[in-house]
C-alpha cells in the first residue's frame, strides 16, 4: 500500500546516523543521500526517506503518528531499540518486550528520534 514515509529533521546528519544505526541493527543498508541532501533507505518493501522541510520552517513530528519497522526476530527489536538509544534517540512507553492483546502476540520497542518521530520494531509471534 505504501510506496515511501518521510520524516522531517532540521539537521539531516544527526537523523542519518541515528537511521544508519537503528535500522542497520534490523539488516537495512546505511541511508544515500541525492543531490538535494536528503537522505534514503530503499528496501523491497518500502523508502524511508529524511529531509528537510521544503517549507524552510523547523521540523516537528506527527502528533498521534508512528512509523513500525517489521523485524524477524526479539533479538532484532531488542538491537533496533538499544541502537537507538546509544545513537540520539529516547526510549518510550514499555521496556521491548511482548504485548498481548487481541489476536496477536507482538515484541515491541518503541523510541522517537532526535526529531520527536515515533518509531517501533515489532516482531509478530
Amino acid at each position: 500500500m505504501f510506496s515511501h514515509i518521510f520524516v522531517g529533521a532540521d539537521d539531516v546528519a544527526v537523523s542519518k546516523k541515528f537511521y544508519d544505526a537503528v535500522l542497520g541493527a534490523i539488516g537495512v543498508p546505511e541511508g544515500k543521500a541525492d543531490p538535494k541532501g536528503r537522505v534514503f533507505y530503499r528496501t523491497p518493501a518500502g523508502i524511508l526517506g529524511i529531509s528537510k522541510p521544503i517549507d524552510g520552517k523547523a521540523a516537528t513530528h506527527a502528533n498521534g503518528g508512528t512509523i513500525g519497522f517489521a523485524c524477524d526476530s526479539p533479538e532484532k527489536v531488542k538491537a533496533f531499540h538499544d541502537a537507538g538509544v546509544a545513537n540520539g534517540g529516547k526510549s518510550i512507553e514499555d521496556p521491548p518486550g511482548w504485548r498481548e492483546g487481541g489476536a496477536a502476540r507482538l515484541y515491541l520497542a518503541y523510541l522517537r528520534d532526535p526529531y520527536g518521530n515515533k518509531i517501533c520494531a515489532l516482531h509478530r509471534g
